[in-house]
């Protein structure tokens, strides 16, 4: 291969041969034929482009084309890992009249695990930036003819197929009992097979509340612009009859919580693993990567679904939240499950990044151990204690230095102890009081993967205390309109806001 546009990474103090991640931005404007092309360690763009060109794309794609990508060591011995890519396109179209059409404007994302390149010359870079190119190109062109859709659910979202309710209903038997597979946020899962192509998927029947019609906008306008390797495709929709369904593939292995606790054998450690740095990576899509920061808010097993390869994939986005990233979020209620909820989300109802990393703290422990993070009954040796809260008791273990004694016990030890370690000690940081001593989740994936070490994690758990006034003040935002949604019980040590074991 033979570069047709070089750019100086040593400008930069960029070394490709390094093994760091290196993050890779490449902007192509239409209008101007031109490519912009930015390099840095940091995942904060540059504000000056190491490399700029004119090129028209228009001679080298069709309307429909495969795209890659490919790099090149010139003789090296080297690895070449695109870690992760993400896709974005918006334009505006003219009209006859020469005004700008809003409705034909287009906005698409598409994403997979992991941002930036880990690359060996500076000829991989070209060629990621030239595939890269061709993909935005190729995609305003498929979608500049967009016509203006007619159906409110249209309006949301445009990539994925509408199904008809006909074929939706023949595919699950009429929604029979005997199809279902799972519930969800405001509604229930079904097993289906699509007649015409004997697909199998799973078939999402929204609740007919107003609520539940109000989450489907949600779920719907959030999934629909996310594409990562580990979270759960949306396939299509229908909205017909007053009936509100999402089609999404069908997970062959049912959902985490299933696989841990209902399998007749135990889920191997190397599953679990795998697991775990799949939801974590995913994690780091939804709070990092995307245009819009989105705060999941129900992270926990039965969410989490395990593809025909153990992989994770991250779903049930009816109650997830979109934000600008560096924006404070509303004051809700409290929404998720008892358990996996942090303190402070309790206190506030504000749901941040952080409050999913504590989420995703109790998913580690709970995988890790083999116990839910409430248990209702325990009894025998070993049993969970405080009130049977799965962190409150692994951080009694590890207060008394045995913090290998949370490990799940059907293991029988068939895993490595400094993984099992390190993995619980991840979860503990996860879980700390304090979400600002919470990692990122890119730097979870990073401790997973053994990149980074984990943060030291106290012995005894810290305290985190809230002002009278700063209490009182986040309450009046939080419930002022839902006088009747949270009951309040007190004990010497601290206070819980909890409606029940879900919290919606």
């Amino acid at each position: 291969m033979v570069s047709t546009q070089i750019g100086d990474l040593g400008a930069i103090n960029i070394d490709l041969k390094s093994g760091d991640l290196v993050n890779a931005w490449i902007d192509y404007d239409g209008s101007n034929q031109s490519f912009n092309i930015s390099v840095s360690y940091s995942n904060l763009k540059p504000k000056e482009p190491i490399l700029s060109f004119s090129l028209d794309l228009d001679q080298y794609v069709t309307d429909f084309m495969y795209v890659g990508f490919s790099g090149s060591t010139q003789g090296s011995t080297e690895i070449h890992s695109i870690e992760w890519w993400s896709f974005s396109s918006s334009f505006q179209s003219k009209s006859v009249s020469g005004k700008s059409d809003k409705s034909n404007s287009c906005h698409n994302q598409l994403c997979k695990q992991g941002a930036g390149a880990v690359a060996g010359v500076v000829t991989a870079s070209a060629f990621f930036v030239i595939f890269a190119g061709v993909l935005i190109w190729v995609f305003s062109k498929r979608f500049k003819h967009v016509k203006k859709p007619v159906s409110f659910a249209s309006e949301v979202i445009k990539m994925p197929k509408e199904f008809s309710y006909r074929e939706l209903k023949s595919a699950t038997k009429c929604f029979n009992a005997n199809r279902i597979i799972g519930h969800g946020a405001f509604g229930t899962v079904y097993k289906g097979i699509l007649l015409e192509t004997g697909e199998i998927v799973a078939v999402k029947r929204c609740s007919h509340s107003s609520q539940g019609k109000n989450e489907f906008l949600s779920e719907l306008s959030i999934i629909g612009t996310l594409r990562h390797r580990n979270l759960v495709r949306l396939q299509g929709w229908c909205h017909e009859k007053g009936e509100i369904l999402l089609v999404y593939d069908l997970m062959p292995n049912g959902s985490l919580d299933k696989a841990l606790f209902e399998a007749r054998t135990p889920l191997p450690w190397s599953h679990r693993r795998k697991v775990l740095l799949g939801v974590a990576s995913a994690l780091a899509y939804l709070h990092q990567e995307c245009e819009n920061q989105v705060i999941h808010r129900d992270i926990k097993t039965s969410n989490i679904m395990l593809d025909e390869g153990f992989n994770a994939r991250l779903g049930d986005f009816g109650l997830a939240r979109q934000i600008e990233h560096d924006k404070s979020p509303d004051a809700t209620v409290a929404a998720g499950t008892m358990g996996y909820l942090a303190p402070e989300y309790l206190l506030t109802g504000r749901a941040t990044e952080k409050t999913d990393v504590f989420s995703y703290g109790a998913v580690v422990l709970e995988v890790a151990s083999g116990r839910r993070p409430i248990e209702r009954e325990t009894s025998g040796v070993g049993k969970v204690a405080v009130n049977g809260n799965l962190v409150e008791w692994v951080w009694s273990l590890h207060r008394e230095g045995r913090l290998l004694m949370a490990a799940d016990a059907r293991l029988e030890g068939q895993f490595e102890e400094s993984e099992m370690r390190r993995v619980l000690l991840v979860g503990l940081a996860c879980s700390h009081p304090d979400p600002m001593a919470r990692p990122a989740m890119r730097g979870v994936v990073q401790m997973l993967v053994g990149e980074t070490e984990v943060p030291l994690v106290p012995r005894a758990k810290p305290t985190l205390s809230f002002s009278t006034s700063h209490l009182l003040l986040s309450l009046q935002d939080s419930v002022s309109d839902c006088n009747d949604l949270i009951a309040i019980s007190s004990s010497s040590s601290e206070n819980s806001f909890i409606r029940g074991h879900d919290l919606v």
